[in-house]
């Protein structure tokens, strides 16, 4: 979940100790069947994790590229991963329309995200649904492939490995009214699936779908996706503690497969 700045702070720490709460109960977390992460406002961190507790990670919604210097406003990775930040988000499309980031940004992020330690929660998706309004999936897949090679390339290039977290958000879905179609979800997420899983520099990479996901998703794309990256839809604790009720469900239906 990225909470972006829809919260105070109070609201922030309150939903916090919300989600622990569900964390700490529910089966699928229990159980090891889902991981949470949350990635509130740079100074609810520390409040966040202390008030979410070791079984859910905590991150931030952005990084600098440096580690430490003159950057009025920045913070590092290396501070980050200092206050027990795990993930980081990289590349949300609000970055780069709103903030101007450009694939170079988000390449040097990637890799100071990697140098310190830090998941990167790399978001890529094609700009244009086009004209059927969901767009071509083997279009999509493709652009995202090179947007996740190109993250990833100054990471490589120095020897810095490790996990990364792919969110997939076609940007037209995003702060839509609903998700795109399951079945282009399906159909863009298999194939970075498939082209992550041979990443062998970055193993144990996973890929996610964000863009207005939402209770009920999960169930229709679950076998093509590794989890979902929630927004608003998740503002209401009882929300997520429904997706993660779907994902028990998954994961049970699964062994008994």
């Amino acid at each position: 979940m990225s909470l972006k700045m829809y919260f105070s702070h109070a609201q922030t720490v309150e939903w916090c100790r919300a989600v622990s709460a569900i964390a700490r109960r529910h089966r699928a977390v229990q159980g090891g069947a889902a991981e949470l992460f949350v990635i509130p406002t740079f100074p609810s961190i520390p409040a966040a994790l202390d008030a979410l507790g070791a079984g859910v990670a905590v991150g931030a919604q952005d990084l600098a590229a440096a580690d430490a210097g003159a950057f009025t406003g920045e913070v590092s990775g290396a501070e980050l991963a200092e206050l027990g930040c795990r993930v980081v988000e990289v590349g949300h499309a609000e970055r780069r329309s709103l903030f101007g980031e450009t694939d170079e940004i988000v390449r040097a992020k990637t890799e100071a995200a990697l140098r310190n330690g830090l998941t990167p929660v790399l978001c890529v998706g094609e700009d244009s649904a086009g004209g059927g309004g969901q767009g071509d999936p083997i279009a999509a897949a493709h652009e995202c492939v090179r947007q996740i090679d190109d993250a990833l390339g100054s990471a490589r290039a120095a020897g810095h490995g490790g996990r990364v977290i792919v969110a997939y958000e076609p940007r037209w879905a995003i702060g839509a009214p609903a998700p795109a179609g399951p079945e282009h979800i399906r159909a863009v997420c298999s194939r970075l699936r498939e082209h992550v899983s041979g990443l062998l520099d970055f193993a144990g990479s996973a890929v996610i779908y964000g863009g207005s996901a939402q209770p009920g998703l999960l169930s229709d794309v679950g076998d093509d996706v590794d989890g979902l990256f929630l927004g608003r839809f998740a503002h209401d604790p009882s929300a997520l503690e429904a997706i993660l009720d779907e994902a028990y469900a998954l994961t049970t239906a699964g062994a008994r497969r």
